[in-house]
């Protein structure tokens, strides 16, 4: 349940940030967060990562909700056997919602974040919690493998 608790703190603090600048700038201005690194300009996504997809919003709201309950089937069914395993799905049960809930209620996903220095998509902070449970996922089977040479 701890998982599931975390994943709830993921999906709460995405949607209230998208709300946030929704409310406070939305989709007409852009506003500098950190100058020369991040600013917040909030974009229609009808795609996924990268804009990959874009006309194919039902098929991508599908997707997000039988992930959703692929994830929660293999959490409350299979208990995660280690540290990182459990933090990664957190995170992507997170940010798998947090986009799905975008798709599902607005047709498209909020993002906010834009990267300045580099010609980066925009994103937001459910696209960055996937990433970090890649990472974590990347960490636990690299961990596994040191076990197993020792």
């Amino acid at each position: 349940m701890k998982i599931i608790s975390y994943s709830i703190f993921i999906i709460l603090l995405d949607q209230v940030s998208k709300f946030l600048v929704l409310t406070t700038l939305g989709f007409e201005r852009s506003k500098n967060i950190i100058p020369n690194l991040l600013n917040f300009s909030l974009v229609k996504n009808k795609g996924a990562a990268f804009s990959l997809f874009s006309n194919a919003t039902n098929l991508l709201t599908i997707t997000s909700i039988l992930a959703t309950l692929l994830l929660i089937s293999i959490i409350l069914k299979s208990p995660p056997k280690s540290y990182w395993n459990s933090i990664g799905l957190a995170y992507l049960l997170g940010g798998t919602v947090g986009n799905g809930i975008d798709r599902l209620l607005k047709g498209y996903v909020l993002d906010f974040l834009e990267l300045v220095p580099i010609n980066f998509p925009i994103f937001n902070l459910a696209d960055v919690s996937i990433n970090i449970a890649i990472i974590c996922f990347i960490i636990d089977l690299t961990k596994d493998k040191s076990r197993i040479k020792h």
